[in-house]
């Protein structure tokens, strides 16, 4: 199968690509590198085009390839850049898929895979937890909207078009080669913090909690959206388990063998106070699950820091 994946030089994107060269698909990235690296990734095995998914350029360069798949991963990934910046999160997450949409759309691609989020949700109510894909839509930033907009755009598309698409929705992804943005770039921060022997500052209380998921078990999801027959539909990819703020500094307290100055500040504007995702569908049509303990992926994370 030929795979173009979008955001390959990304942190999700790089595990995505090793994992997809492994399985034997022949690759092709797109990057602007403006917070990707070709240092992610391996040094062969995809071809690579730096390129911009808001270029319409690119549209006739994907039709003349005749991808048989995109993993659409580039995208804003910030809620507060996304509240202090809508203009940006609506260019990248929305106009940037909608030319990669009407790329496939004349391109004869099979099916779009593509990477949304569980700030499609918003702060649901604590006796709604783990959280459904049928679950009500409230996303409490630009955001999380530009991704409830963007998974509107990729059925409407089936609709008119016959365009074929699975929405992955992602808990919080963290792993080897974050930055310090994204929805699980706390964890990156928190790692660089306490390995120079700083303060670890949290807004709010900490008791906040997430579903931390690691990168390797998303690129495994995505395999599975890529083969799977159950298409034109929507799985979050999570452990279905939540932990808090500073559950999660306990954890990385004890890999690291290391005592942790915290400082708790005020709580930013458009924060989720609970997360945690149920996997139960993606494990029954997709055949996936996590397998990565968070402690495991955490000990790969840190190891990477030293």
């Amino acid at each position: 199968m030929k795979v173009l994946v979008t955001g390959g030089a990304g942190f999700i994107g790089s595990h995505l690509v090793r994992k997809l060269i492994f399985t034997g698909y022949e690759v092709t990235v797109l990057d602007n590198l403006s917070t990707g690296s070709l240092d992610h990734l391996p040094q062969s095995g995809f071809s690579f085009w730096k390129d911009d998914i808001r270029n319409k350029s690119i549209r006739s360069k994907i039709i003349s390839e005749h991808f048989d798949a995109i993993v659409h991963l580039a995208a804003q990934t910030m809620v507060n850049s996304s509240i202090s910046n809508p203009f940006f999160d609506m260019e990248e997450n929305i106009v940037g898929l909608v030319n990669i949409l009407e790329a496939a759309r004349y391109g004869d691609i099979h099916r779009i895979v593509f990477s949304s989020t569980a700030a499609v949700y918003g702060d649901v109510k604590e006796d709604c937890l783990p959280i459904h894909e049928d679950a009500k839509l409230n996303p409490m930033s630009f955001y999380g909207l530009s991704k409830v907009t963007s998974e509107k755009y990729l059925d409407m598309y089936h609709r008119l078009y016959d365009l074929n698409y699975i929405i992955l929705r992602f808990s919080n992804v963290y792993g080897e080669r974050q930055g310090d943005k994204g929805e699980g770039g706390v964890i990156s921060i928190f790692s660089k913090q306490i390995n120079k022997n700083k303060s670890i500052k949290i807004f709010g209380n900490g008791n906040q909690t997430r579903d931390f998921i690691y990168a390797g078990d998303i690129a495994s999801g995505i395999c599975c959206a890529l083969s799977t027959k159950y298409i034109n539909d929507i799985y979050n990819l999570s452990t279905g388990k939540e932990i808090s703020l500073n559950g999660l500094l306990n954890y990385l307290k004890d890999i690291a063998k290391v005592s942790i100055n915290i400082e708790y500040e005020k709580e930013r504007e458009g924060d989720i106070r609970r997360s945690v995702l149920s996997n139960d569908k993606a494990q029954k049509y997709l055949k996936w699950r996590p397998v990565t303990s968070l402690f495991c992926g955490l000990q790969k994370t840190m190891n990477e820091r030293n």
